[in-house]
This record gives C-alpha cells, structure tokens and sequence, in this order.
C-alpha cells in the first residue's frame, strides 16, 4: 500500500513539471442557408399524417365525415408541391381507407381525386440517396395505383390513367426548400419493377362498356409497352395479347380503339416474347377479330393512315401463322380472304370484296402485296391450306411475274423498280409453293416459263437490275438475280424427283441448256484458277444447276447419253477446284459436293459417260479429293468410286493412283478406315490389332447404347452403323480390288486389311449377337434348333475373330524379325565400310614401305613374280620352242607397267599451306593427289 500511494506522488510530480495543454475552443453551433434567409421555394411543414390515418380509423371518430373532408382538403392543400416519399406509406394507407369507403359515402370521391391528382406529380426527395432506399415504397405505392381501379366510379378511373400519364410522361418542379422531384428514369423503373401493367390489363374487363375509359386505360398500355420489354412481359403475363385483340372491332366511332390496340400489339412483337404473343392469338376469336379488320381496312379504308394499320394487322396475322401451323385461319375463311386479295390483281375475280377495289402503285399497297405473298408461303405449311391456295388460282397469280422485265412501264403500273422487288419476292415464294402443288404447277407450264426466263437472263438484251429488295442483293445493274432465283425455283421443282417434272424439263431442253450455261461459265471466270470473279450468288448459282443435272439424270439411261461428253468435259473442270478455296466462306465446299454428286448421278450408269469420265482421270481427281478433303465428305466421294467400280476399267486406275507423297490407294484406304474406327470409338491395340474378339467392330457409343429391344420396322443399332460410317463401303472397294498383291502397303495397312477383309463375318456376328441379346431381354427363349444354331454361328464368329488376331500377332511379330534382320545387315555394312577403310590404310603403309626401303622392295617383287608364275601355265609349256616371256627385265616396280604410269605424289604448290606430316591413320590412298606421266 506505501508502494503505490508512494508511485501516484511521483506521478502527481510528474504532472506538474509536464507543460500545460492549450485549449483550442470549439463552435458549437452550425449556421445553416435556412437561417440565413438564402433558400429558394417554399418550405414544406412536417404533417401528422399517422393522426389523420387514426381520425379516419378510430372507431370514435369513424363518423365524422365532415371533419374527415376538411382534414384530408388541408392536407392535400399542404403537399400540392408533391408528396415526400416517406409519407408515401401513410399517404396510401388514408388512400385505401378513403376507397373502401367512397361506394357507400361518396363524400370521399373528392379527396380521392385530389390525392390522385398529387400522385401524378413526381414524389420529392429530400436526400439523393432516397431513390434508393425508398425504392421499393414507390414501387408498392404505383402498384396500389393499379388496385384503385376496383372504384366502380368514371372519375376515379379517370383521374389513376391521366395520374399514370402525367408520372411517367412530365417532370416536376423544384419550387420546394430541401426538396427535389424524383426523375422520369427513377418513374419509368418504378414502374417496371411493380405490378401497374398487369393489373391495368385485368382492369380491361372491368370498363368494357366504359369507352373513353378503355381508350385511356389502352394509351397507358401502349405507352408502357413502347419502350419496356418488362413491361411487354408482364402484360403477356396475364394475356394482354387475347384480351386486347378479341375485342379490336369493338364500336368506337373514333377509331382510336383499333389503332391503339394494334399498336399494343406490335409492342408486345417487338419487345415481348414473339412465341407467347402468338400462342396467345391462337383462337377462333382473335384471328376472327384480325379477319375483320383486316377485310374493314381493305375495302373502306383509302388514306395513309388507313393503309399502313392494314398492314400492320397482316404482320400481325404472319407472326401468328408463323408460330402457330395450326393457327385456324382456315376455319375462320381468312385463308381463302387472304388468297383472294394476293390474286385479285392478276386473276380476275367475281368476288364482291375485290369488285370495286384495285391496288394503287403507293409504297403502301406495293409492301401490301408482298406482304400477302409472304403470309400465304407461311400458310402453306398447313396442308388443309393447299387446297384453297390451287382453287384461288395462286401460282397462276405469281407465275404471271415470271417473264422477261421490260425497258418501260406504263405510270399507272408498277415501276421498274418495284415490278423487279415484286418478280422476285414471287420467284421466292414459288421456290416454297411449287413443290407442295405440282399440277398447279404443270397447269401454268411452269418448266417453260422459267427456261425462258432463263435464256433471257443469259441473252443479249440489256437489262440494269436496280437491286433494291433483300432478294435483289448483288445484282444491280444485271440480270444476275432474275437468274439466281430462276435456278433456285428450278432447282427446287426439281429436288421432288417427280417423274413428270423432271420429264417435262427435260423434253423442254433444260440438260442442254445448263450445260451450256455452266461450261460457258467456268470458261468465262476460270473458276478452278482464281475466285477473285466469283461471288457467293454465283458459286450458288452452279451449285443450283449441278444439282438440277443431278436430279434429271439419276434415275434415267437416255438423260445420261444427253449428259454426255459435253457434261463431262464440265464436271472434270469442277473436280479440278483447288481445294484450299473450300475454307473461303463463299460456298465452294457445296459447289464441290454438287460436283461429285452430279458426276455420280449423270455418269455413272452409262458406259459412254463412264469410259469418257475415266479417259480424263476422273478416278485419279476423285482420290485426289478424297486425299485432301474434309471428312464430312468422304462418304459421297467413296460412294460415287464403289460404283464406278462396276465398270471393270476403274480398278486398274484405282490400282495406279499414286497422292502426293506416293501413297496409294490401298493404304489411303486402309487409313480412313482407321480414322473412322478412331472417332466411333473401336477398341485397337497401339499397332492396331483387335483387342475385343467377341466385338471386334463395335464402337464405344454403340457399347455404351447397348442392347434396345426395338420393334421390327425399326434399324437396330447394329444395322444402323453401316450407313453411319465409311467402313462398309471401304470394305467393298476392297472387294473389287482384292486383298491381295496390293502395292505400297505397311504394317499398320496389313494388320488393318486383315480385319476388312472380315468385315462382313464380324458385322453379321455382331447382327446375331444384338438379336440374341434383344431375345434374351424380352424372356423369349428359341426352340432348341434355333438355340444350337445361334451357339453355332457365335463361336463360328469369335473363332473367325481369333483367327485374325493371331494372323495379326503373326504379321508383327515376322515385321519385328524383319526389323532386326535389317538392323543386323545395316550393321553389318557398317563394319564392311571400316573393313574397306582399314584395307586402305594397309596397302598405302605397304606402298610407302616398298618405296622407302629398297629390300622390303626387292621382297615385294619376288612375291608378285611368284604369284604370276603361279596363275600361269604349268612350267612344262615354258619349255616349249614357242613359248614368248612377256616379262620386262630390269623392271624396279611391283605393279604391272604400260605405257601410262600412275603415281601418287604430294606436291608442294605455290601460295598454299606448308605441307604437314603423313600421318597414315588419318589419310587414305584415294585422298592424295594423282598426278600422269607418260613413257
């Protein structure tokens, strides 16, 4: 205790030795703008709003009506600058007392008025950060708008539309101190996040016999829709599109009631959901009222205004028939109204409707016509359509566009201009109507108009399309989309591969005719050199005429002998397209299907066409595309090979084909076949031998399907695989080849031949396993024949599996004795060539002794004289009176001599290195210099 009483006086020493702090003095007080008078606008009072709320709730104040009124008057006098938004709360809740109460007391309709009135002037907010955190006050608040509409009172009603106008249509004032009106932008999001737009299309029903209501309640709709895709949702929400368009031709001697509600509509198009919309429509009801409508504006409507609402309904009308097929135009007869109007004009009608009525050339009724041949290409998709478009007479009607465009026109018709949009927007719509009505279309001799139409497209009158429309793109100043639309029509007539089509066009000349348009063509543009002249309408174009060749010669003998050598002469010229062109994105890669598709069409089948196909290596350009090309085009190119194969020609060229690396055909088809088993999934070993014996060709997705009982009419998994891949055909190009004695061939191609040549044994195993395991999976047990033989033909198969496994295990294992044979012999080699080297270097140091030293010279003599006597007769002849010595005496050298001597000498040259010591390990005899002399 002494310790610490002893420690506080050290520190109270401590302190006062320590200096003094300064006091620093503060204000306390903050002068604001309010007190000194500098604010601008009035001053807005705090009010007791939860005090008015009790007045009026208060079961002892309940009845004071007159004191009600008075309150709710001086507090609507209060905030007639606006309503801050934290009263909103207390403001709404005196508002609902007030509208429970205004059917039974109508005192209340007045104050009702009046706080509507203030609620169409933007809410105030006193901080900026107000809009946020008093956001989702205002959104509940709009939406106890909405809920007013329960009033059964004209006024009321009235005042919540012009209140919903004025808030999201008019800023406020800033007259008030402390105070500023919220934006339009914070007004427009209030309004999307709350409920308002759903619950004014629910308040639709509730003033059908209250026009001008409806009318604003409809201006509100179509301003709320115009700019919010939210606002378009919510209304398709609660079927804003069936209650506004099953009430269009309501009575309204304005007029406003049908414009505004088309208006709504082609809000929720534009920004609502397009398929809600439409589903919405689908009924009797609505397309009735469209019908009626649309038939009110055509025949009674005659200004601008009159004739763009006109077709803004068939927009309508399209949108619906577009997402809704079995939308009922028919039932309603707006079909066969529709057709009559699309044909007036160019087949005479009786009809009442169209008597009088007569298209004008104004841009109005110009889109009008195009529009009505759009709608009914859409309505053709019905096939109980069909029959009302033959009976109105529609392709006659657009047939009528198919001709020759004129150099003038008369000022009461179309212009040039407009006739060439419209000829080809019909040409368009033929392309979609002429295949679902073939005898309309042998009725109008279409085949004939088009050829025509065609042989003026390529003839020399002038013509300078104004290219204006969609379908006009790329042929301003030509004839290029007459053309192209002409070839689309024909192309499409033809694809039906209707016998009598294709008859008609065929004794109209058309084989002839294209030919002659294409090799003219290609000639013109050198396609196969450069595509710099070549547009994607042009690439389409061939791309249309090979395809129609294509369809006309498919099926008949005599259009092949027609094809001819002509028709060759041009599908050789499209096989040899450079390939590096199919990845420019002008379409070149169908040009070039269309071209292997029409020589396997037009040539194959006829010998003339074939032989002549095969002179100018046809075979050869094929395999050169299937060497380099895609792999989604290798079936059509495999195909069209398997079936020249027929002609016994083909093979011989198939054999001779050499890639660019040398490769052949065998081994090029022999890797395809391993790519497609890569990408099926087939389990092989690294050096590709079969690894599964009980399924050898079954791919991984297939496996992992596995057995499906499927019924009878339906392909199996197994059956399927074929036509899904390459395989089958690559095993019957083989079949015709052989598997035998077939050049440039490895390994990898032997141990895979070995499986195509099986091919077919393991699919009809597998065909047999897939049959056992769907009967397996449906309890069906066979009779026991059946039973043994299904035992039978398994083993048969996996046997045959096992069989070919081992030839493979034989095939590499011989390749990896090869192998070590070869490494042996390289090896081998390697030592000859030092073998050889060593030897050099032996006779140059013996070569050098003999020449130093003159004993190791004579020595060297004496051996050569030795073995030349020993290689010489037998020493019995030397004897002999004739016998000639051909030995040179007093000759010092150990070679054999002539007149020319050879001898090896290092010579010392002017200018050059110094001569460095002979080092026999490191310099050979045939490395040092010769030089000649002469005896």
């Amino acid at each position: 205790m002494a310790l610490v009483q002893i420690q506080h006086q050290n520190n109270k020493l401590k302190s006062s030795f320590a200096p003094e702090k300064q006091n620093i003095p503060l204000v306390t007080h903050i002068i604001t703008d309010d007190d000194m008078g500098i604010l601008e606008g009035a001053k807005l009072h705090p009010v007791k709003l939860k005090k008015i709320f009790k007045l009026l709730t208060d079961p002892h104040s309940s009845m004071l009506y007159d004191r009600h009124v008075y309150t709710l008057n001086k507090m609507v006098q209060h905030y007639a600058k606006g309503i801050p938004m934290k009263d909103l709360v207390e403001m709404f809740k005196i508002l609902n007392v007030c509208a429970d109460r205004v059917e039974a007391i109508t005192i209340y309709e007045k104050p009702i008025l009046d706080i509507l009135k203030l609620c169409s002037i933007p809410f105030l907010m006193e901080k900026t950060s107000d809009e946020l955190v008093y956001e989702q006050i205002v959104v509940e608040s709009i939406s106890q708008l909405g809920y007013l509409m329960r009033i059964p009172t004209s006024d009321v009603r009235n005042q919540i539309c012009v209140t919903l106008l004025n808030f999201t249509s008019k800023s406020g004032n800033n007259d008030l101190q402390k105070f500023k009106p919220t934006s339009l932008q914070f007004n427009k999001k209030v309004i999307e996040n709350s409920d308002i737009s759903e619950t004014l299309v629910k308040s639709l029903a509730l003033v059908e016999n209250d026009l001008e209501i409806k009318l604003k309640l409809l201006e509100i709709l179509q301003l709320f829709s115009k700019y919010s895709a939210k606002n378009c949702d919510q209304m398709l929400h609660v079927e804003a599109g069936r209650r506004i368009c099953s009430r269009l031709m309501d009575t309204d001697p304005s007029g406003q009631l049908l414009f505004r509600s088309v208006d709504i509509l082609w809000n929720l198009i534009e920004n609502g959901n397009k398929s809600d919309l439409a589903s919405q429509l689908n009924n009797m009801a609505c397309i009735s009222q469209l019908r009626d409508a649309f038939v009110y504006q055509m025949t009674q409507g005659h200004s601008h205004y009159d004739r763009q609402l006109r077709n803004d309904l068939l927009v309508i009308a399209t949108l619906v028939a577009y997402q809704c097929p079995k939308a009922p135009f028919v039932e309603t007869g707006f079909a066969k109204q529709l057709t009559l109007f699309a044909t007036f004009q160019e087949v005479k009608s009786h009809n009442a409707l169209v008597r009088h009525l007569k298209l004008a050339t104004n841009h109005e009724d110009f889109e009008l016509r195009k529009l009505l041949f759009n709608i009914l290409v859409v309505l053709s998709n019905d096939k109980t359509v069909i029959s009302i478009l033959s009976e109105g007479h529609l392709l006659l009607a657009l047939f009528s566009f198919v001709r020759a465009n004129e150099q003038k026109t008369d000022p009461r018709e179309l212009s040039l201009a407009q006739f060439e949009e419209i000829q080809l927007h019909a040409m368009a719509a033929l392309c979609t109507l002429c295949p679902k009505m073939l005898e309309d279309y042998m009725t109008c001799q279409g085949s004939t108009r088009l050829l025509l139409l065609l042989e003026w497209c390529v003839g020399p009158e002038e013509f300078s399309g104004h290219g204006n429309s969609f379908h006009g793109t790329g042929g301003r100043g030509t004839k290029k989309s007459q053309m192209h639309y002409c070839l689309r029509l024909l192309r499409s007539v033809a694809s039906t591969k209707d016998e009598i089509i294709l008859q008609d066009m065929a004794d109209q000349g058309a084989i002839n005719q294209l030919i002659g348009l294409c090799t003219k063509w290609v000639l013109n543009t050198a396609f196969t050199q450069r595509n710099d002249q070549n547009d994607a309408i042009e690439i389409e174009m061939q791309s249309d005429i090979l395809f129609i060749l294509s369809c006309l010669c498919e099926q008949d003998l005599h259009r092949k002998e027609l094809f001819g050598i002509q028709g060759v002469d041009m599908v050789i010229r499209y096989l040899r397209t450079d390939t590096r062109l199919l990845s420019s994105g002008l379409g070149h890669h169908k040009l070039l299907l269309t071209s292997i598709d029409c020589a396997w069409c037009s040539t194959v089948g006829c010998y003339v066409t074939e032989d002549y196909f095969l002179e100018k290596e046809g075979v050869f350009l094929l395999f050169d595309l299937l060497e380099v090309c895609p792999k989604n085009m290798h079936n059509i190119i495999i195909g069209c090979l398997l079936d020249l194969c027929e002609n016994p020609k083909t093979v011989n060229h198939i054999l001779a084909w050499r890639g660019k690396s040398g490769t052949s055909a065998s081994h090029l088809l022999c890797e395809l076949w391993r790519q497609d088993e890569i990408q099926i999934g087939v389990k092989r070993d690294s050096q590709g031998a079969i690894t599964d014996l009980r399924r050898p060709l079954m791919g991984q997705i297939q496996a992992d399907l596995g057995v499906i009982p499927l019924p009878a009419s339906c392909v199996s998994q197994a059956i399927a695989d074929v036509s899904e891949n390459i395989r089958a055909k690559i095993y019957s190009l083989f079949c015709k080849m052989g598997f035998s004695d077939l050049p440039g061939l490895s390994l990898d191609d032997h141990v895979t031949l070995t499986i195509i040549e099986k091919y077919l044994d393991f699919k009809m195993g597998e065909v047999w396993s897939e049959t056992i395991g769907e009967l397996q999976l449906e309890n069906v047990r066979p009779v026991t024949p059946d039973q043994e033989a299904m035992e039978a033909i398994s083993r048969a198969i996996e046997e045959r599996a096992v069989i070919v496994a081992a030839t493979q295990q034989e095939l590499i294992e011989a390749q990896k004795n090869q192998d070590v044979i070869d490494e042996q012999e390289f090896y081998a080699q390697m030592r000859e060539n030092h073998r050889q080297k060593e030897k050099a270097i032996a006779d140059f140091t013996q070569f050098v002794a003999r020449t130093s030293n003159f004993q190791e010279l004579k020595a060297a003599k004496e051996k050569q004289e030795i073995s030349i006597d020993a290689s010489r007769m037998h020493p019995i002849n030397k004897q002999g009176d004739h016998f000639h010595d051909v030995s040179l005496p007093n000759l010092t050298s150990t070679v054999f001599s002539g007149k020319h001597v050879t001898v090896n000498e290092s010579v010392k040259e002017k200018n050059t290195a110094p001569v460095i010591k002979f080092d026999p390990t490191l310099n050979a005899l045939a490395d040092r210099p010769l030089k000649h002399y002469t005896i």
